[in-house]
């Protein structure tokens, strides 16, 4: 169920540091409140290790001395460093928390056009749950890791290194008993930051796969209900569940090893530094507020160094999570031609020249599923298409707003190569309606109106509902501003097509493409609209996907494609007398129809 990239967790070897680079472009234009906020967030932090010099001043000075006005001076001082340690972190967060959520809602629509424009071919690749666990869990994580983890790996390595130089300058001896966990802890970090990238990555990819399932069990619930197949799905979707689970339980031990790691080391080494402490203080070799002083310094140190293990697993997820988010960002968008074609003349219409395609990801040696067409619609003609299941009608259809690229041969528009076209120009030239409707979750009419431009008005809406004998619209609840739900579920088969036809139509085409738009109708219906499809066809030129004779009627001319190839061309009674497979498919679909 996961992508083809998605199958391999942490794919590509990139350092943890690469991948987190990719987020410059978007954090650039915040850099100066992000930088502020490290800075201010660094003099909290280092605010904190001037405690511990306080105490030392307090506890061999007015401690020592009996000096209650020195006491309460360093009280003073204290609530004072607290004070400002707390406005310091409060001014932090807020340089954070706007930039931040920009930068997120930048890189999710960023996301979302390219989305819009990737080819057909990536998203039939693509679950449509990885694309949303991209745009959601995974830029989630990466907003996280900028907030937090990327400003306290930076803080809380300074504030080491500044706590490690106050100890070393207050006993060098205690300090090098702290520093000796050093290198032990180095090396598990290390040993974490590879273990953990592998796991946090299948992690996110199952995520993926389990939205995907989600996703598809709400569309499809008709069909589980209507087949009773409940069972079988809540197990499969159990049986994901389970998988993720013992994903996030592997984190979890991976983060609770270090964690052990990090925090007993540590802790050991303070209990050395505080018994060899209080040895030189009973010697007469330090001094208690020295020793206090180093041992609330070391104590201080506690949280910078035991966090190393949750920053490190955040700024995992997050590199991963930006490796899933520039595998779609990296992905070629739809390519824009640029070499245009001098039109010929005589040529007008829609016309394929040599046209052959194969789809990208099938098989070097496999057969093309369109070989070498050659088709000629004139301008003003409409032409069915007919043809066996699976000979690539629906294929070669397709191929004309460009959904999918020919792999070779040209296809013009009154000449034009529709490669040379801005995508834009051609596919407000060329309308299509598809046999299976897609509706989106809005109005009637907004539904219909995407297929006019924004100019288009109620008269515009009105006559398209017309033509596709959708009138139905008007008797809505609340008419054309209906809202049709998810995928338009709340209408019949038959509705959704009807609407999915006027949407074609409302623009007044100059070029018409339409995928058995009829398939679903009744016989009345179908009459009517085939009635009022033909003064549309008359104005103009069209190919129309056919496997009724009912449909066929409506062209001029008909062209069979077998084999991958269009085998015959003429009218529907000229191919009845002379073509034999023709005619197999045209009484196969009388039969049906009886």
């Amino acid at each position: 169920m996961s992508t083809p990239d998605a199958m391999t967790p942490g794919r590509a070897d990139h350092s943890t540091v690469h991948s987190l680079l990719r987020l410059w472009p978007y954090v650039r234009p915040v850099r100066t409140r992000l930088f502020s906020a490290a800075f201010v967030a660094v003099l909290a932090s280092c605010t904190g290790l001037v405690f511990p010099l306080v105490l030392k001043w307090m506890v061999d000075g007015p401690v020592a001395g009996h000096d209650a006005a020195g006491i309460w001076l360093g009280a003073l001082y204290l609530l004072l460093l607290g004070i400002a340690e707390a406005v310091l972190f409060g001014l932090r967060r807020w340089l954070v928390a706007r930039p931040l959520s920009g930068v997120e809602a930048d890189m999710r629509a960023d996301l979302y056009r390219h989305l819009q424009r990737l080819p057909v071919a990536f998203h039939d690749r693509w679950a449509s749950g990885q694309l949303l666990s991209r745009g959601t869990t995974d830029l989630m994580l990466v907003r996280q890791f900028l907030a937090f983890p990327l400003t306290f790996l930076l803080v809380n390595s300074v504030t080491i290194l500044v706590g490690v130089m106050i100890m070393l300058a207050q006993e060098w001896t205690l300090g090098l008993v702290l520093l000796a966990p050093a290198v032990p802890l180095m090396v598990v970090c290390w040993l974490f930051e590879r273990h953990y990238s592998l796991v946090a990555r299948r992690a996110q990819d199952q995520v993926g796969d389990l939205t995907t399932v989600v996703e598809e069990s709400v569309l499809g619930i008709r069909i589980i209900k209507g087949f009773g197949r409940h069972r079988s799905q809540a197990l499969a979707f159990r049986e994901l569940s389970r998988t993720l689970r013992g994903t996030e339980l592997a984190k979890a031990r991976l983060l609770a090893a270090i964690l052990t790691v990090i925090v007993t080391l540590p802790e050991l080494a303070i209990g050395a530094a505080l018994v060899l402490g209080t040895v030189q203080v009973a010697d007469g070799r330090l001094s208690a507020g020295t020793l206090v002083a180093f041992l609330s310094t070391a104590l201080a140190l506690r949280w910078p160094v035991e966090s190393i293990g949750f920053l490190l697993a955040m700024s995992q997820e997050a590199a991963t999570a930006t490796e899933r988010y520039f595998e779609v960002m990296d992905e070629q968008p739809e390519s824009t031609g640029t070499s245009a074609v001098a039109a010929r003349k005589g040529e007008g219409g829609l016309r394929f020249h040599g046209v052959q395609f194969r789809y990208p990801d099938a098989p070097a040696d496999a057969p093309p599923v369109l070989d070498r067409i050659d088709l000629h619609i004139r301008p003003g003609e409409s032409m069915a298409l007919v043809g066996a299941t699976g000979t690539g009608k629906t294929t070669l259809t397709a191929l004309v707003p460009r959904l999918h690229e020919v792999t070779a041969g040209r296809i013009t528009l009154d000449g034009e190569d529709i490669t040379a076209m801005p995508r834009e120009e051609l596919r407000a030239r060329v309308a299509v309606a598809f046999e299976e409707p897609t509706l989106f979750s809005a109005g009637v009419g907004e539904n219909v109106l995407m297929g006019a431009p924004d100019s288009a008005g109620e008269a515009d809406l009105d006559r398209a509902l017309a033509v596709a004998q959708a009138d139905f619209a008007h008797t809505l609840p609340q008419g054309t501003r209906t809202q049709v739900g998810e995928q338009g579920l709340s209408l019949s088969g038959g509705q959704r097509q009807r609407l999915a036809l006027a949407r074609a139509v409302v623009g007044r085409p100059g070029f018409l493409v339409l995928d058995d738009p009829l398939s679903a109708l009744d016989v009345h219906t179908e009459a009517a609209v085939e009635a009022a499809l033909r003064r549309v066809l008359a104005e103009t030129t069209a190919l129309i996907v056919a496997h009724r004779p009912s449909t066929v009627l409506l062209a001029d001319r008909v062209a069979l494609l077998s084999g991958g190839r269009i085998t015959a061309v003429g009218t529907h009674h000229e191919l009845l007398r002379s073509n034999a497979e023709y005619a197999h498919l045209m009484s196969g679909d009388e039969e049906a129809d009886r």
